[in-house]
């Protein structure tokens, strides 16, 4: 179709763009890139003011950049032979902890999407190195069907210390597309746990620390639940404990964070090792909970200041206060007692943007390393996403890592493990561990491809930044050298072949036509509703008003 058109130039699109010849033999025989990214085409349309046609089988990664084009343009749709009528069922997402203690119970929660014509009943089956550890049945999916399958798994004794690959993969009768029925991620098996978390009011707070604290920083970690009175609980498995076999955990813990009430096991400066780091998390009251107060960083530095550089605070939701003292765990006032001994402040909050701000996050080097945490609701920046998401992981992680001088690991730099699967086509995050050096270098050695060559990477980590983006990688699975010791990468197919909606329609494109399929306008794009939503609300809080209620 392409040499049918009588262009005058050509340019193939995907995860790159490059000039072709307008001629059947010089295109390529069949889509090949790793991604669908029609902008870079667009961008140079737009340059030079000329109408574009594109061809494409109408799924675009970014099909809203299309209205930008000059008028005259098109869009051509090209069948493709996934669009064969048949069943397809693809794992399109896996979460999973990053790192997990031998004889630790670990979830495994796998995304399974269906094309389509829909998918029949089959099995969702996760294995480590090949060894099968669970299965779980998958009910059929309908046309563009979506499950979440969980599957509860025991990491492996004995085999500590080292990097297994972790598959989860669906079988279906019939299925047309083995490319995207399996997800690779790396699970690291330690020897012991790096921190051990006790709570006795388990909130979202502890879930996304922990979260955190297994994925990103790659930090195994066991954390007991307390669901009543002398009633303990493993998190994870939720068998019980007893308080004994918790304070055997604690008192050989090289990290230990307290959650609710600190002092369950008495002073938390006699707590565990002599020398083991704390985290003090007391739970807020209810009078300091109905007010709404919003962190922002104080005008002194401190060791998490490079971590929360470049933060909008205005952005983020309110936290709630803490009115004990977590040292002791006697009432004292909140202004006071969270930076009481305190050497450094990280975090102030101030009462509806406005008021004296009050340290919720402090710390102190002697006689330990112990950072007070002393507000809760952290989780809603988790929760919302985006900005407030990347804000939950730098205070966390400059926590941790700060208690950890800044030494969890001895490698210099780790994946992050954001977004669950690495893929082909995405750029690598690598997240800096045990390396104060701005350039990192490490090599990266294909597994299984004959003539394989290793290649040099280098990571540029700037000044305040904790993370950098290393280049994308083709499918396959990646033994990778740098200072401090080695890590696998497990890279799989692209994004390309999951089941997914056409995000563009065949037709006029640019200036003066219709928006693609993927740019129509929304709901939330319109003033109207949400005039009329907030109409709604000052008529019921009058009315309320009137019949005496508040």
């Amino acid at each position: 179709l392409a040499a049918e058109l009588d262009a005058d130039s050509v340019l193939v699109f995907g995860d790159s763009v490059r000039p072709s010849a307008p001629t059947a033999t010089a295109l390529p025989a069949s889509a090949r890139d790793a991604a669908s990214w029609v902008r870079p085409a667009v961008e140079r349309a737009i340059a030079r003011g000329r109408a574009l046609v594109v061809l494409t089988d109408g799924l675009l990664d970014d099909a809203a950049a299309l209205g930008e084009l000059p008028s005259g343009s098109r869009v051509e749709i090209v069948s493709s032979a996934r669009a064969r009528a048949g069943p397809d069922a693809a794992v399109s997402a896996v979460e999973a902890p990053r790192v997990a203690v031998g004889g630790d119970s670990i979830e495994i929660r796998a995304t399974i999407v269906a094309d389509t014509a829909g998918a029949p009943a089959g099995t969702v089956a996760a294995t480590l190195d090949g060894v099968p550890l669970a299965f779980a049945p998958l009910s059929s999916l309908g046309a563009w069907g979506e499950a979440l399958v969980t599957l509860r798994v025991v990491a492996p004794r004995g085999a500590t210390g080292r990097s297994a690959l972790l598959r989860v993969a669906v079988r279906v009768p019939g299925d047309l597309e083995a490319r995207n029925d399996t997800v690779t991620v790396t699970l690291e098996i330690a020897p012991a746990a790096g921190a051990v978390v006790l709570s006795t009011s388990p909130d979202q707070d502890v879930r996304f620390a922990l979260a955190l604290l297994r994925g990103t920083l790659a930090l195994p970690a066991r954390a007991f639940l307390q669901i009543a009175r002398d009633e303990w609980r493993a998190e994870g498995s939720l068998s019980k404990l007893s308080e004994a076999d918790v304070r055997r955990a604690v008192e050989r813990a090289p990290l230990i964070m307290l959650h609710g009430d600190t002092s369950v096991f008495g002073p938390p400066a006699r707590l565990g090792r002599l020398r083991a780091p704390l985290v003090l998390m007391p739970m807020p009251s209810e009078q300091e909970g109905a007010t709404d107060w919003y962190a922002s960083a104080p005008s002194d530095a401190s060791p998490l200041s490079p971590a929360l550089s470049g933060i909008v605070w205005d952005s983020l939701p309110p936290v709630s206060l803490t009115v004990s003292d977590p040292a002791s765990g006697a009432a004292a006032n909140v202004a006071r007692a969270p930076s009481r001994g305190a050497e450094w402040v990280a975090l102030d909050a101030r009462a509806g943007r406005r008021g004296a701000g009050r340290a919720i996050v402090s710390g102190r080097s002697l006689p330990r390393r112990t950072v007070v945490v002393a507000a809760s609701g952290f989780w809603r920046w988790q929760f919302r996403g985006g900005h407030s998401a990347d804000t939950f992981a730098a205070l966390w992680g400059g926590i941790f890592d700060w208690l950890a001088e800044e030494r969890a690991d001895a490698r210099a730099a780790l994946p992050t493990g954001e977004g669950g699967a690495l893929r082909a086509g995405d750029p690598v995050q690598w997240r800096r561990a045990g390396s104060d050096d701005s350039v990192v270098r490490m090599t990266v050695i294909p597994r299984g491809r004959a003539a394989a060559r290793a290649e040099s990477v280098s990571l540029r980590f700037t000044a305040g930044v904790n993370v950098a983006s290393g280049p994308a990688l083709a499918a396959g699975i990646y033994d990778v050298t740098m200072p401090g010791g080695t890590a696998v990468l497990a890279v799989n197919a692209s994004r390309e072949w999951l089941p997914r909606r056409a995000t563009v329609r065949a037709g006029p494109v640019g200036s003066g036509a219709p928006p693609p399929a993927g740019a129509a306008p929304r709901l939330r794009g319109s003033v109207w509703p949400f005039a009329l939503v907030l109409a709604l609300l000052c008529a019921e809080w009058i009315w309320r008003r009137r019949i005496g209620l508040r």
